[in-house]
C-alpha cells in the first residue's frame, strides 16, 4: 500500500481523475466534486507527473483519455466499484431494513413470484427483494443476503441446501406437442422446431448434450429461435414457438395448469442441482434466515 500512494500521490487526485474521466469535462468533474475548475487541473497534473504520462489530451473545449488514462479509468473504476458494493454492503449488515434474493429471472418469475404472496401473509414485517441477475453474485462482497445457484453445491465461502436436482425433459405448447409427428421416439425431436437457450454469462445444457445423454449423436439443427433468458424461452413455449426444455421444478406447475405439455419419459437428471447459497463468512441477519427456512420448507413441499 505504501508503494500503491508513492506512484499516485494522493488517494484524492484519483477521485478527481475517476469524476474528470467519466464525464470527459474538468468542469463538470469540479461540479460533482463542489471544486474549482482550476482545483481539478492540478490535481491532474500532479498525478499525470506522478505518474510520468499524460492522462488526457487537452484541446479547446473537450478531454479525451489517453490509452494509459483508458487504462487507469478501467482499474479505477473497477477498484471504486467494489469499495461502493462494500461500503454497501456493510450499510445494510447494521440497518436490517430489508432482504435481498438474487436468482434467474425465470426463478423469480416462475418460482418466487407464485409463492411470494403467502410470503408476505406469513411475515408481513420482511421486506423480501428479488434481483435477476444474469450472472453469479458475489455474496462475500455485495449487498445479498440469499441467492439461487445452478451446480455441485460447492462453492468457495459459501454454505449451501439443495432446493431442487436438475432434472430437464422437453415441454411445448400442448397444441404444439398434439401436432409434433415422429415423436414417437426421441430422434423425432430432431425434426421439430428447437428454442436454444444461450446465456451470455451462466454455462447451461445444450440440446446438442440433451441428445448425447441418449445415445444420439446426431447434431440439432441449427435453425429455431435462440433467446438469453429462460424466461423468454418458457413464454416462446408457451406461445407456441417450438420444443423447450422444461427444467422440473419450474415448469411442474405450468404443465399441471395446462399452459405447458410435457414428455417427463424423457427426463435428463443431469446430476446437478439448484441450491439455496448465502455467505460462510457474514453471518445471516435473522430476517435472511426466516427467508432462507422459508424457502427451503417450501423447496421441500409437494
Amino acid at each position: 500500500m505504501q508503494n500503491l500512494w508513492t506512484h499516485l500521490s494522493s488517494p484524492r487526485h484519483l477521485m478527481v481523475f475517476e469524476a474528470a474521466a467519466r464525464h470527459g469535462s474538468f468542469t463538470l468533474a469540479a461540479q460533482e466534486l463542489n471544486v474549482q475548475q482550476p482545483s481539478v487541473s492540478a490535481s491532474i497534473k500532479q498525478l499525470e507527473a506522478t505518474l510520468g504520462i499524460q492522462l488526457f489530451r487537452r484541446s479547446h473545449r473537450r478531454i479525451n483519455l489517453t490509452h494509459a488514462g483508458d487504462r487507469l479509468f478501467a482499474d479505477v473504476t473497477r477498484a471504486f466499484e467494489l469499495l461502493e458494493q462494500s461500503a454497501t454492503s456493510i450499510r445494510q449488515s447494521v440497518s436490517n431494513d430489508h432482504v435481498t434474493l438474487s436468482a434467474s429471472s425465470a426463478f423469480n418469475n416462475y418460482w418466487m413470484l407464485p409463492r411470494l404472496k403467502t410470503f408476505q401473509q406469513s411475515h408481513p414485517d420482511i421486506d423480501l427483494r428479488l434481483q435477476s441477475s444474469d450472472r453469479e453474485p458475489d455474496l462475500n462482497v455485495e449487498p445479498i443476503s440469499l441467492a439461487i445457484r445452478l451446480g455441485d453445491g460447492n462453492w468457495p465461502g459459501c454454505d449451501c441446501r439443495r432446493i431442487a436436482e436438475e432434472i430437464i425433459y422437453p415441454v411445448a405448447a400442448p397444441r404444439v406437442m398434439a401436432a409434433a409427428l415422429h415423436l414417437r421416439n426421441i430422434t423425432g425431436l430432431l425434426h421439430q422446431r428447437l428454442i436454444h437457450l444461450e446465456e451470455p454469462i451462466r454455462e447451461r445444457p445444450s440440446w446438442a448434450q440433451w441428445f448425447n445423454e441418449f445415445g444420439i449423436t446426431e447434431q440439432p439443427p441449427r435453425s429455431g429461435l435462440r433467446l438469453n433468458d429462460y424466461a423468454l424461452v418458457l413464454q416462446a413455449a408457451i406461445a407456441g414457438e417450438g420444443f423447450a426444455f422444461g427444467w422440473h421444478h419450474l415448469v411442474g406447475p405450468m404443465v399441471e395448469q395446462g399452459l405447458l405439455a410435457s414428455r417427463p419419459e424423457w427426463a435428463w437428471k443431469t446430476g446437478r442441482g439448484f441450491y439455496l447459497v448465502w455467505s460462510k463468512n457474514i453471518p445471516l441477519l435473522p430476517k435472511a434466515e426466516t427467508v432462507r427456512e422459508w424457502i427451503l420448507t417450501r423447496s421441500a413441499a409437494p
